[in-house]
């Protein structure tokens, strides 16, 4: 297969290097492409530009992992819905059509649920512009890829973290961390996995369903997080107290559906992952 990988930052670089790894030819497109590692073929491109460059005609599946430069509006909209537009429009351009185009989006598109559950019959209900631009950009592509035989899917993604996405352990190491005086609950996957993920889904056998959610086994309540961190780096236990407001907003991800497809997690819960975290493992792609 080849691959193209539009956006190629520490995600789509763990991405790249899998795809790589079983075989396939990958081009990565980024602004800095001699940053690329050798195992994927690297061409300078701002996603936020029309004058992309030309798009391999054997492309087979497409992945849009890109990210905001800043956390405005703006940005975000220059990222995702211009992104995924450009990108788009430089297939047509080409008249390449991959089986698949895998769009990286978040579960920021769901906003606050109350503690609730939700998964892809869910309802979008984002309560902030990023949500609402992923939301955009989600049914752009959709929309754009109706009827031309290129499967689309959003794989909506928790908080990442991994080898140099630390917050919540600096927080903890610096006593900047606080428990929430309710129960707040959390998502997330480890960046590993969300790559490994993403490889499943452009390459499994099956068609992928139009949006899958992309989180670890375990909705964790914030404070047993902090807690966990606390024991596991031998510090003292944060204090409880005002957290200010509920950072993706407080929801229980449902990840039954990417499950499904066979698709199984290297870090199943926060404790596995953050252990490999703490011992060092991994690298942060730049």
């Amino acid at each position: 297969m080849r691959i193209l990988m539009a956006g190629c930052g520490d995600l789509g670089t763990e991405a790249g290097l899998r795809f790589a790894g079983l075989g396939h030819r990958v081009v990565g497109w980024r602004r800095s492409p001699a940053k690329l590692p050798a195992a994927i073929e690297g061409a300078a491109a701002d996603l936020g530009s029309h004058d992309l460059p030309p798009v391999p005609a054997d492309t087979t599946a497409v992945v849009i992992a890109v990210a905001a430069d800043s956390p405005s509006e703006e940005a975000y909209r220059a990222a995702y819905v211009r992104g995924v537009a450009n990108v788009l429009d430089a297939l047509e351009r080409d008249g390449v059509r991959p089986h698949r185009v895998i769009f990286v989006s978040s579960t920021a598109i769901y906003g606050d649920a109350g503690g609730g559950w939700v998964d892809e019959s869910t309802q979008p209900d984002p309560g902030g512009f990023s949500g609402k631009v992923l939301v955009e950009a989600e049914e752009l592509l959709h929309a754009r890829l109706a009827g031309t035989g290129t499967a689309a899917t959003a794989l909506r993604l928790g908080g990442i973290y991994g080898p140099g996405r630390t917050r919540l352990i600096d927080q903890v190491k610096t006593g900047a961390a606080v428990i929430p005086e309710d129960v707040r609950y959390t998502n997330r996957i480890h960046r590993d996995d969300a790559a490994a993920a993403i490889v499943h889904l452009a390459t499994m056998a099956d068609s992928p369903a139009p949006a899958y959610v992309g989180v670890d086994n375990e909705p964790a309540d914030l404070g047993s997080v902090l807690r966990f961190l606390a024991a596991e780096l031998g510090l003292p236990e944060p204090p409880v107290g005002d957290a200010g407001p509920a950072r993706g907003g407080n929801k229980r991800c449902r990840n039954d559906l990417l499950r499904s497809t066979g698709f199984t997690f290297t870090f199943p819960t926060f404790r596995e992952g953050y252990k490999d975290v703490i011992a060092g493992n991994g690298i942060r792609h730049p």
